[in-house]
């Protein structure tokens, strides 16, 4: 009976302890003195997210309702507190010009038990700074022009797919293609051959291997919401636990993929100008060289970064396009003209491809992929012409989808217009304005490759095909509620015509 009792006592203190810790998690805010909502336990601000709501909707309202308040407010995530700048001038600060109290994103990887998952979009610190200086000159305009050419050569593969869908349905009223999955498979095309010297052919086998696991990096998750946010925010512990990120198969499957083609290519003395090769050159790099755990996990974020995010940009892109068939003719005529000039899609073709990358800035700006992005402060940092100051160890939430529709920085944010990119346009804005591919020196480091593929997909489609509404075609597009990266729902159906 008395251990009975005892254990009943030390549940009662347990209880009360974690009430107490949960009552002073969530009553961060108030103390300070910042405007918040009211959280709910376990979720935080953030409970409808997956449900009813997506991402990007609960700080677009928050936005929307404390912006001109403060510089920034209180809001929670699932077992945090996070600070939301509502101030393009503090954005600037975070992450321009203060960037060296910003420069951590806090996201959890386990480099010893997981190590594909020590990739440069979730490192911090000093093996961030290493490994950017290390990646960062193999993105430069030069090493692009390279891999130009297996991209275009990949997508002359791509038109000749589209071509034999829409002949099927050449006598018919409409000829409906799903061209969101398509765009994946020309990605991955891409990815696979420039990040890991394979040649998917994913365009023609659906079902290969690399595809299907490609995908599944997006679609399922290895770990819950509330155990995500455990390991958010105890990561010293999920280590000590030796807590993976990755999903096993998915993980084996990659470092396998690397380490055959990087022994392979060992062995038969094969160059090739693309970024395995750019990485196996930075093993021998004097004063400390890329392990190979590293090198495979610097080729998956290669694959992460330009896989979905450009595959999921050209779909949104080609929806617009669809609706508003006097933007898509006047980007089509540019596309011809500017063929015609060059003959062939090189480097300075895609330079002169100024209209339809002003419709790739407008497409971001309207279906932002990354709604959000996250900083979090190193040390106090007084927050400039306020009373408040964000404590160190603070998330810091960039709402990128929030400002990419606030209405006093683009009037009718709903509308579809490429003439908001012109270069006065932009002269004219905020240099915080648009953060299509984030901002400072943490920016997407492979923007430049991410443009010049999501172009070329463009380009070759728009001289090729006209896209139109089908019959099967959402409008408005439904957004997918529980991926973190902006994706539609389903597919996307689109009315496809030899041009």
């Amino acid at each position: 009976m008395a251990l009975w009792w005892l254990t009943l006592g030390l549940l009662l203190v347990l209880l009360a302890l974690l009430y107490g810790c949960l009552e002073r998690t969530y009553s961060y805010w108030a103390r300070e003195g910042v405007l918040h909502e009211k959280p709910v336990w376990f979720y935080g601000n953030l409970r409808s997210v997956g449900q009813t709501t997506t991402v990007l909707e609960p700080f677009r309202r928050f936005y929307e309702k404390y912006k001109g308040q403060a510089p920034f407010g209180g809001f929670y995530f699932a077992l945090r507190g996070a600070a939301v700048l509502l101030d393009l001038e503090l954005v600037k600060l975070v992450m321009v010009k203060e960037f060296n109290n910003f420069s951590h994103r806090g996201n959890y990887y386990n480099a010893a038990d997981d190590p594909i998952s020590a990739h440069l979009f979730n490192l911090d610190g000093p093996e961030w700074r290493e490994m950017r200086n290390k990646l960062t000159p193999t993105f430069t305009s030069l090493k692009m022009h390279q891999m130009l050419p297996t991209v275009v050569a990949i997508a002359e593969r791509f038109v000749q797919v589209v071509r034999r869908q829409v002949e099927l349905f050449e006598s018919a009223e409409e000829s409906p293609v799903e061209v969101k999955d398509l765009l994946a498979r020309f990605t991955m095309d891409i990815i696979g051959s420039c990040a890991f010297g394979l040649d998917c052919n994913s365009l023609n086998d659906p079902d290969v291997e690399f595809c299907r696991l490609g995908q599944k990096v997006f679609t399922q998750r290895r770990h819950g919401r509330l155990a995500f946010a455990l390991l958010q925010t105890f990561p010293r512990l999920a280590k000590r636990l030796h807590i993976k990120m990755v999903p096993d198969d998915v993980s084996q499957f990659y470092m396998r993929v690397v380490r055959e083609a990087v022994d392979y290519r060992d062995k038969h003395r094969v160059q090739r100008k693309d970024f395995l090769n750019l990485l196996m050159e930075l093993r021998a790099e004097p004063g400390g060289g890329l392990t190979f755990n590293q090198l495979a996990a610097q080729a998956f974020v290669f694959f992460l970064g330009g896989f979905e995010t450009s595959s999921s940009t050209m779909g949104f892109a080609l929806h617009l396009l669809a609706l508003h068939p006097e933007v898509q003719q006047r980007a089509r005529d540019e596309v011809q003209q500017v063929l015609a000039r060059h003959k062939q899609l090189n480097y300075e073709a895609l330079r002169d491809l100024k209209y339809v990358k002003q419709i790739v800035q407008e497409t971001l700006r309207k279906y932002s992929i990354a709604s959000i992005l996250i900083r979090r402060t190193l040390e106090d940092f007084p927050v400039p012409d306020s009373s408040y100051t964000l404590k160190a160890g603070t998330p810091v939430v960039i709402p990128v989808d929030a400002i990419h529709h606030d209405p006093d920085i683009y009037p009718e944010p709903d509308k579809f217009d490429p003439d908001r990119f012109t270069p006065e346009a932009i002269e004219a804005r905020h240099s915080a304005a648009w953060l299509g591919f984030g901002a400072g020196p943490r920016n997407c480091i492979g923007l430049r490759f991410g443009e010049m593929q999501t172009l070329v997909g463009l380009a070759v489609l728009l001289h090729n095909f006209k896209f139109s509404p089908a019959k099967a075609t959402e409008i408005p597009l439904q957004i997918n509620k529980t991926s973190f990266f902006l994706q539609s729902q389903g597919g996307i159906v689109l009315n496809v015509r030899k041009a």
